[in-house]
């Protein structure tokens, strides 16, 4: 019996999809033991820099709930943030029990904590409008999924 593939296209970006999950774990493994901060500490770092760039602040316990992590992991990921000269803590003027994380250098260049992202976004940049808008889409269907997988 021959399996028939309606849609060679549909096969091939699905094939690719999985090639690019299988990338993305070996990066975090090789992160986790030898390439800079976490894929967590630069998720942490970027939310950071989105808040200052917003003009907002953002707090161990919100870093915890954004990244899925537990206060404990924060607080350690934090830490080496901060020995490593990109955040600094501010206390909570109406909490003093609580501080916000803000970023050290706001000369920081976001790209230098995820070179890969600031790549993708080159490469993006090259897309056609129409094009880029149908990979976005896929591209966050794959991620709802994603996502939805284990809740």
């Amino acid at each position: 019996m021959t399996i028939e593939i309606e849609n060679d296209a549909a096969m091939t970006a699905a094939r690719a999809v999985e090639r690019l999950r299988l990338a993305e774990d070996r990066l975090a493994r090789r992160r986790q033991s030898h390439c800079g901060p976490s894929e967590n500490a630069r998720a942490a770092m970027r939310l950071v820099l989105e808040r200052a760039d917003a003009g907002a602040t953002v707090t161990p316990s919100e870093i915890a709930q954004y990244l899925g992590i537990s206060a404990a992991s924060v607080t350690g990921m934090l830490d080496r943030l901060h020995a490593g000269g990109l955040i600094t803590f501010v206390a909570n003027p109406s909490d003093r029990r609580s501080k916000f994380i803000v970023p050290f250098d706001r000369g920081t260049d976001p790209d230098a904590i995820d070179p890969v992202t600031a790549r993708i976004r080159d490469f993006a940049a090259e897309l056609p409008h129409e094009a880029a808008d149908h990979v976005a889409a896929f591209l966050d269907r794959v991620r709802e999924v994603v996502d939805a997988e284990c809740t």
